[in-house]
């Protein structure tokens, strides 16, 4: 039978793209988590993870079925890719790409060998690796012992650098203009997801033309109506806009696997006067919650402070999630820093460099008295002084009882 190779090489496919950040930015991540990995007496990472993957290589994957992998060791970075991807995973990782090919099953482990040589102690992330993985490593290194570094990934994460702020920021200007898009397009008997597609091609056209050298995938808009808006994730639906509904847009560009988002509460056309109260009185959460995060507040009592504020309007049993959380590499299908939210069982105190959300909802059930889900969302740089506010839409009944296309002044 014909050999075919295990492993390939794309180098030299083409020109590498053009980076989201910078050498010194990337080398910074490595060095950092290097640093953490001989505290440790880690002698390699093996980063299986979507958010790390890309946060250590600039690379995104599409999973597809296929293992991918980045493996750092104290003096290399090589992605690990299948070759049903081409050159495109070599031309976008920072560092070194091996591919491996579909000939034999476990080229995928194969790679890996050839890559970390005869390591002691390899990091994996306990919190991405399955049961199945995790046995098929140990099957493959024997004499290795493998401990977490998912949790130190993460916290390095969680502090942005200020590349990083910099593409976050003109990221959420992305999100507003898709927020002006949803508004544009909202009129009484037009389905939410027609909104939801004139948002997301909004957007995706200015993404191109803010960064022309970047791939254009994953930006999505949630945009729900009347009962569809009690659920923060609930789906796009051809549910059609009625007089008097309450509405909520989620607008959600991605570059890089970085992600943003903008959500507010709007009515179309009309809003009941419990409606408006439930309204308001969330919008005063909302604020009250923007102006708590700042360096040296825990999450927890964030969390605490605000569930006070509802409870004294008899409203904390309708409290849908926690306040907010981190902004970074993530999406709705990866990645999260379950460090940094802004919930009752989270200890973290805020620093300088963090980006959070604050983003307070309630959901009143139907069949009651201003029914409906009700949030608002804005992102914020957390800095010496206080915080920055990124997001730049209105919010409230004075401005997002919209008009067909058209919200109040």
């Amino acid at each position: 039978m014909t050999q075919r190779d295990r492993l390939q090489s794309f180098a030299g496919n083409g020109a590498k793209a053009q980076p989201t950040f910078s050498t010194a930015e990337m080398q910074r991540r490595l060095d950092a988590i290097r640093a953490g990995m001989a505290r440790s007496g880690i002698d390699a990472a093996l980063f299986t993870s979507y958010h790390n993957i890309n946060y250590y290589s600039d690379f995104l994957y599409c999973q597809f079925g296929r293992r991918y992998g980045l493996v750092v060791d104290h003096d290399s970075a090589t992605s690990i890719s299948a070759g049903i991807d081409g050159g495109q995973p070599w031309r976008r990782s920072f560092g070194r790409n091996v591919t491996y090919t579909d000939w034999q099953k476990d080229n995928y482990f194969h790679a890996i060998q050839q890559i970390v040589g005869a390591p002691r102690r390899i990091g994996i992330e306990f919190d991405h690796v399955t049961i199945e993985l995790l046995s098929q490593l140990k099957s493959r290194f024997p004499d290795v012992e493998f401990v977490d570094i998912a949790a130190l990934a993460m916290r390095l994460r969680m502090v942005k650098s200020g590349e990083e702020i910099a593409h976050i920021t003109r990221m959420a200007r992305i999100a507003d203009i898709g927020g002006a898009a949803c508004v544009e397009a909202i009129a009484v008997g037009v389905p939410e997801h027609e909104i939801a597609l004139h948002s997301t091609a909004t957007m995706v056209r200015e993404i191109a033309k803010t960064w022309p050298h970047a791939e254009l995938l994953d930006s999505w808009t949630w945009f729900q109506s009347g009962l569809n808006t009690d659920g923060a994730h609930n789906p796009v639906t051809s549910r059609r806009i009625q007089r008097g509904d309450i509405l909520s847009l989620n607008c959600f560009p991605m570059v890089a696997g970085y992600y943003v988002a903008l959500e507010r509460t709007l009515f179309a056309e009309e809003a009941s006067d419990e409606h408006l109260r439930l309204w308001d009185f969330n919008c005063k959460v909302h604020d009250r919650g923007k102006e708590l995060l700042v360096p040296g507040k825990k999450c927890s009592d964030i969390a605490a402070e605000l569930n006070e504020m509802y409870a004294a309007e008899n409203l904390l049993q309708y409290r849908s999630f926690g306040y907010g959380h981190s902004f970074g590499v993530l999406c709705h299908y990866y990645g999260r820093e379950a460090g940094l939210e802004l919930r009752e069982d989270c200890e973290t105190v805020l620093e300088p460099g963090m980006v959070v959300s604050m983003e307070p909802m309630i959901t009143i059930p139907e069949g009651m008295a201003g029914a409906g889900g009700y949030r608002e969302h804005d992102i914020l740089v957390i800095e010496d002084a206080g915080n920055r506010n990124i997001t730049g839409f209105p919010y409230g009944p004075r401005h997002l009882i919209v008009q067909d296309g058209a919200r109040a002044a």
